[in-house]
């Protein structure tokens, strides 16, 4: 790997993953010193002990999630098979280095898969052993465009590409996670609209992949929003080729779902 603040831990590479790069500067959202030192004050609250992350792949995803949790306090790896794409996303968002994708998978104790969804699971199955005892987080959205939008690639049911993650990398904690926001969104520090802070879905099967996603998610800003098991997750992925869908017809995916309260009279439907 080799990091950003002049020291050589290691060596390069990077990820055939459309290497486009965020402006990461849209993240300065504040506009005056008080808002700043306020946002610097919130962001000590809500800061966690520092995690290791390796991040697999060097696009917009990858820089977007990786700027955030830069900004969060976490130590960064962003991993490639292109050494000059790793280097130049690593640069871009203040991380502590670049490195292969092996190397990045073996960084933390957590891996960000941010690589095309229809190669992820065979990356996973590469990187088995690498990722076995880590969480990995899948931020993936399996999607292809059909005559009347995007579509889900997956079979349907039950199948995703965070199971077959699961599958690929047995010993490794799975969490579907990260992939119905726009990449954009990660740009935003602490994200917050309409007055709350942004709620974050996530569905894993493995305890310390849920405490650990959780810890992360409470550390950029936003809230965790568990939505159970990895079985579930085909509906996450599902959930962001519809909004998707919306975004690019011109309409707003958020005005399709109004809360119950704001009804009046309206009851819960409580399971």
């Amino acid at each position: 790997m080799t990091s950003h603040n002049g020291m050589t831990s290691h060596n390069a590479n990077d990820v055939n993953d459309a290497d486009g790069a965020t402006d990461l500067d849209s993240a300065k959202d504040l506009n005056s010193t008080n808002d700043l030192s306020s946002a610097s004050a919130a962001d000590d609250e809500i800061r966690s002990r520092t995690l290791r992350i390796g991040i697999l792949g060097t696009g917009a995803m990858a820089v977007a999630l990786g700027g955030a949790w830069v900004r969060a306090g976490h130590e960064v790896m962003v991993g490639g098979r292109n050494a000059a794409a790793a280097a130049k996303a690593a640069a871009g968002i203040g991380a502590a280095g670049h490195g292969s994708l092996v190397e990045a998978a073996r960084y933390g104790e957590a891996v960000l898969v941010a690589v095309p969804a229809d190669v992820a699971p065979q990356l996973a199955k590469e990187l088995a052993s690498d990722l076995a005892g880590r969480t990995v987080l899948d931020c993936t959205v399996p999607m292809a465009l059909a005559a009347d939008g995007p579509a889900l690639t997956t079979a349907g049911g039950t199948d995703s590409v965070a199971v077959r993650l699961a599958d690929a990398a047995p010993d490794a904690g799975v969490a579907k996670v990260f992939g119905v926001p726009h990449e954009s969104i990660w740009t935003l520090r602490r994200p917050a609209f309409e007055g709350a802070p942004l709620a974050v879905p996530f569905c894993t099967d493995a305890p310390l992949a849920a405490a650990l996603t959780a810890e992360l998610i409470t550390s950029m800003g936003c809230v965790p929003l568990p939505c159970g098991g990895l079985h579930r997750a085909a509906l996450l992925e599902a959930a962001a080729v519809f909004a998707i869908g919306v975004w690019w017809s011109g309409g707003e995916a958020r005005h399709a779902f109004p809360a119950p309260a704001l009804a009046p009279g309206a009851v819960d439907d409580a399971p």
